[in-house]
């Protein structure tokens, strides 16, 4: 998780690839709702390394294989948006922090 951090504290890109719903509840701050589905579409305009997330981290397993796949360096932040909200880090909304835990 501290990896995941600095890669975001650097000007990596987190990629929430749940449906808008999902991320409507609560995402990591800062992140870019692309759904998995979408893949790889939705993230030719971001420059540099892409962390993906979901909930747990199972879809966003899936998304970093297939971001790789198309030549992205791509990275899933283990255990997903709760593990981030659960190690303090900001989640948006604020609220969805105890929510996500």
């Amino acid at each position: 998780m501290a990896t995941a951090r600095e890669m975001v504290r650097a000007g990596d890109t987190v990629i929430d690839v749940r449906r808008p719903e999902e991320y409507a509840r609560g995402h990591i701050a800062g992140a870019i709702n692309v759904p998995i589905e979408t893949l790889p579409s939705g993230v030719e305009d971001i420059e540099g390394q892409l962390l993906t997330a979901c909930s747990m981290g199972g879809r966003a397993s899936r998304a970093a294989d297939l971001l790789v796949a198309a030549g992205r360096s791509a990275f899933t932040i283990a255990g997903g948006t709760k593990a981030w909200a659960a190690a303090g880090y900001p989640v948006q909304p604020r609220a969805a922090a105890a929510w996500l835990r």
